[in-house]
């Protein structure tokens, strides 16, 4: 069975790796935009780094966790408007790739926080999530369809690995 969290990342991927503005030019904004200094931070903050932490479902008891997930992301970059690119590295049984997934992303203050909500995937339902990144770590709730519950962890930098 595919983790909630999990299926979430790897549906999104595949369904947003063939949007045209996803292979914009992954070393400036895309257009005229201008960074903020908060935004500049984020893009640095976010490179080459993996999220290991753990999420909950509602249903389950709150010291049943599970094992750490693993969520590798190469580089984060700001497209159009609240939209930013991330070039994320899914592994999951055969699969093993890097995918561009356009996330939007809210400011709250200088901390950037992912916000989709009721985001409709064609044959995997409806998800909404609230993600947010502060320094060293991540945090937040997840929904798809009647489940839902808590992800939350550490980022830290990714060891070298040869490219594919």
């Amino acid at each position: 069975m595919i983790k909630p969290a999990f299926r979430m990342l790897l549906s999104l991927g595949f369904v947003f790796s063939m949007l045209p503005f996803a292979y914009a030019d992954e070393n400036k904004p895309a257009g005229n935009q201008v960074q903020s200094p908060a935004e500049k931070e984020f893009a640095k903050r976010m490179e080459n780094t993996v999220l290991i932490g753990f999420f909950t479902v509602d249903s389950d008891k709150p010291d049943q966790a599970g094992d750490p997930e693993r969520y590798e992301i190469r580089k984060v970059t700001k497209a159009a408007g609240n939209t930013w690119i991330f070039q994320s590295r899914i592994k999951y049984g055969n699969v093993d790739v890097v995918l561009p997934i356009p996330v939007p992303i809210e400011w709250a203050g200088d901390t950037p926080v992912v916000s989709m909500t009721n985001f409709n995937i064609p044959t995997m339902g409806t998800f909404t999530c609230r993600v947010m990144f502060y320094k060293d770590r991540y945090a937040g709730t997840w929904q798809h369809g009647d489940k839902g519950g808590h992800m939350w962890g550490k980022i830290e930098k990714a060891q070298k690995t040869p490219e594919k």
